[in-house]
């Protein structure tokens, strides 16, 4: 039975809320623990008893961090990184263009230069040399250095690499692999074939630090110093895994948990200048890592100077970090705009095709590869589907994809490639990459559909919304609230808890920018609670609840607290709304 009778909200979905076995979980939570009953409903959709839940609300990192030799090569990596910086030896980075790449290049970048040594940084630029090492570069950067470490790429680069003639090379990755590996010194990755999966939640940067963590073991085995301080660099290993959407489930919970504490204390010049520039006013939260600073460092890789952002997150200078944040905001703020024609194009095309088939997508000429990605994640939240936006030039379409729960998108990508309908694709199960001739587009997505429709893809509706319960607005404090991050950080694995509020009264609405909705809502008995709906005029919501002629809405969306001026207040973040 739908939550509160909705079986098809204004903007058409069907509201779920717990089951009666998490009802009574949680109940039972709340006698047992004395923890808030809004609290108590989350733990309990998360399966959380009352004997965990004080370790789940304080996750530790000594006891969440796996064993880096959990991972196949790890001890091999850590010794020739460890030998090639005592030795003076001359070491290149070489990065993939995005947060998840920036940061882990920046981390290995931070960590060397406190032992008094450089490194030279290659991000290959997205336009003219694509995703990953590719063999001039490979070929350059062996010339003139002892060890090539590829970061957040190198899976699947089996001819660069073997062009990196006399110079060992250090993968240290997260995409999908193949049944067999590149010609390198060690190939650290959870996604390996041969590797359990147990960790295959990591992000480059997760990996990174944990070869970071056996480079200190055996710098401690051998009666040296242990070296830099490894919890100061979580900020960036936060960062990249929120911004990557890696899932905040394990130890990336209490990595993501200690890297915000970190970023709080605003010790890295690069992440200050980001927060300074994007106005941020309150302590960083994964929303920050993921909506406001993620998408910043990306604008570098997607339309700009290729390095930006991982030169900004490794900078010690402040007066530099300075300029190349502002440039970065400027490159953010041009990006949104070529994001926006590319979407509307996308959109119009893909709603032609019909968004009940099993993959959505959408190709079109001079669509800027930078924004693919970002459209094709848009184009998933409206359908419901996979989906992936190709842009093409000369004749040949660079695209991307993302993926919903439960379909590998990943896999199905690299059998495409294997069978030759594309020049080249990867990834891992949420997001990939593909190149593909421009004769070879339909064929393609035609294949790729019939693949994904093997998994299941394509017999939802649109996303049920999933609600933890319903409140009042008298109940929503700010205590309650804070109450309830504890069970964070929230995002891809994890999603915000989220709450009806039942038969309100909009009181006042107004429209904020070109698509927001800020909202005064009240109860009908003297409680009220502010909320805003991003977007709401890109589609039924915006109309409806400004329009209301004075009907009452079940709303649903989450609680957040809004910081203005030295005052905090409780507000709802709108999701959904239904006539009550």
């Amino acid at each position: 039975m739908a939550f509160l009778g909705v079986e098809a909200s204004l903007t058409g979905r069907r509201w779920v809320g717990p089951t009666i076995e998490v009802e009574r979980a949680s109940e039972a939570l709340a006698q047992e623990t004395g923890l808030a009953g809004a609290l108590c409903q989350v733990l309990a959709r998360r399966g959380i008893v009352a004997g965990e839940a004080q370790a789940f609300l304080t996750p530790q990192l000594r006891d969440l961090l796996p064993d880096p030799h959990m991972l196949k090569d790890m001890q091999v990596a850590a010794a020739r990184f460890l030998q090639a910086v005592q030795k003076g030896e001359r070491i290149a980075v070489f990065a993939d263009y995005d947060v998840d790449g920036g940061t882990s290049a920046a981390l290995l970048i931070d960590w060397v230069r406190q032992v008094g040594r450089d490194v030279t940084l290659y991000v290959p630029d997205r336009i003219e040399e694509g995703y990953g090492p590719n063999v001039p570069a490979m070929e350059m950067l062996a010339h003139a250095h002892d060890l090539i470490v590829c970061v957040d790429c190198g899976t699947l680069s089996f001819e660069p690499i073997a062009a990196a003639k006399g110079t060992d090379v250090i993968v240290l990755d997260h995409h999908l692999g193949a049944e067999t590996l590149p010609e390198a010194l060690a190939v650290v990755n959870p996604n390996r074939q041969d590797e359990s999966g147990d960790l295959g939640y990591l992000c480059a940067a997760g990996v990174v630090f944990l070869m970071l963590v056996e480079v200190r073991r055996q710098m401690r085995d051998a009666g040296a110093a242990p070296g830099p301080d490894l919890m100061a660099m979580l900020d960036l290993v936060a960062l990249a895994t929120v911004a990557d959407v890696a899932p905040l489930i394990g130890a990336n919970r209490a990595l993501v948990r200690q890297g915000l504490k970190v970023m709080a204390k605003r010790g890295r010049p690069g992440l200050v200048a980001l927060a300074d520039v994007a106005k941020m006013d309150t302590a960083p939260s994964s929303y920050h890592l993921g909506f406001v600073l993620g998408p910043r460092v990306n604008a570098g890789g997607r339309i700009g100077q290729a390095d930006l952002g991982a030169r900004l997150l490794s900078t010690a200078s402040p007066h530099e970090a300075a300029a190349m944040a502002e440039r970065l905001d400027q490159l953010n703020g041009e990006r949104r705009e070529i994001e926006a024609a590319v979407r509307a194009a996308a959109m119009d095309q893909a709603e032609e095709r019909g968004f009940d088939a099993p993959l959505v997508w959408a190709a079109g000429g001079g669509w800027h590869p930078g924004v693919v990605g970002i459209v094709a994640a848009r184009l998933k939240e409206a359908a419901n589907r996979p989906a992936v936006v190709i842009g093409v030039q000369d004749g040949v379409g660079k695209g991307s994809g993302r993926s919903v729960p439960g379909i590998d998108l990943g896999a199905a990508i690299q059998r495409l490639a294997s069978e030759g309908l594309l020049v080249k694709g990867g990834g891992h199960k949420m997001a990939a990459g593909l190149t593909v001739e421009k004769s070879q587009i339909e064929p393609a997505m035609a294949r790729l559909a019939e693949l994904l429709e093997k998994q299941g893809a394509g017999q939802a509706g649109p996303a049920d919304l999933r609600l933890d319960g319903a409140l009042m607005p008298g109940a929503a404090s700010v205590e309650m609230i804070e109450q309830i991050e504890q069970a964070g950080p929230f995002g891809a694995g994890a999603p915000a808890p989220r709450f009806a509020l039942p038969d309100m009264v909009v009181r006042h609405a107004r429209r904020v920018g070109e698509s927001h909705l800020k909202l005064s809502l009240g109860d009908g008995m003297g409680a009220n609670i502010d909320a805003i709906a991003f977007g709401a005029f890109d589609g039924p919501l915006g109309a409806a609840l400004s329009e209301h002629g004075g009907a009452r809405f079940h709303l649903a969306g989450r609680l957040e607290i809004n910081s203005w001026r030295g005052r905090q207040q409780v507000q709802l973040r709108l999701d959904d709304a239904a006539p009550a």
